[in-house]
């Protein structure tokens, strides 16, 4: 092991550490584990909203199609179960971080969400809440693959 590096044990407890931030209330229900990067409670209360937050910000979007552009922007690293994604953008548009119009209002079509000013609130606040779990992640995978392959 080089010099000033940590063991990769201590560097993934880290960044399980770094994940767990936050989660004690989670934890103390029973679900998702601070390790689990894209699994659980996390994935639900974070990331997900995160990523739906920023694209809806980019243009107005209906579920099914923020279900393909997440599975694009991560290459398929993450899939995201339409039982998933629809209780989330209610729960959002029920938050007033996204508001909803179906695009035919005669009948149930698509139904379109755009970001509100306090969704674009929430995106700011998550953007700077998730960034250092995510920097903690991409850390431990670089440190496992360089431990397996270097």
């Amino acid at each position: 092991m080089a010099e000033g590096t940590k063991p990769i044990s201590e560097a993934v407890a880290q960044a399980a550490r770094a994940g767990a931030e936050g989660v004690e209330e989670r934890e103390s229900r029973g679900r998702g584990r601070p390790s689990d990067a894209f699994g659980g409670d996390i994935r639900r209360r974070d990331v997900f909203p995160l990523l739906v937050l920023h694209l809806v910000a980019q243009e107005p979007t209906y579920g099914n199609r923020l279900i393909e552009s997440i599975e694009e922007i991560t290459e398929g690293a993450i899939s995201v179960n339409p039982n998933t994604m629809y209780p989330l953008l209610r729960e959002m548009e029920d938050q007033g971080l996204v508001e909803g119009r179906w695009e035919l209002p005669d009948r149930r079509t698509r139904r379109y969400y755009s970001i509100t000013p306090a969704g674009r609130r929430e995106y700011k606040r998550l953007k700077a809440e998730v960034e250092p779990f995510l920097d903690s992640v991409i850390q431990s995978v670089s440190l496992i693959k360089g431990e397996i392959y270097a």
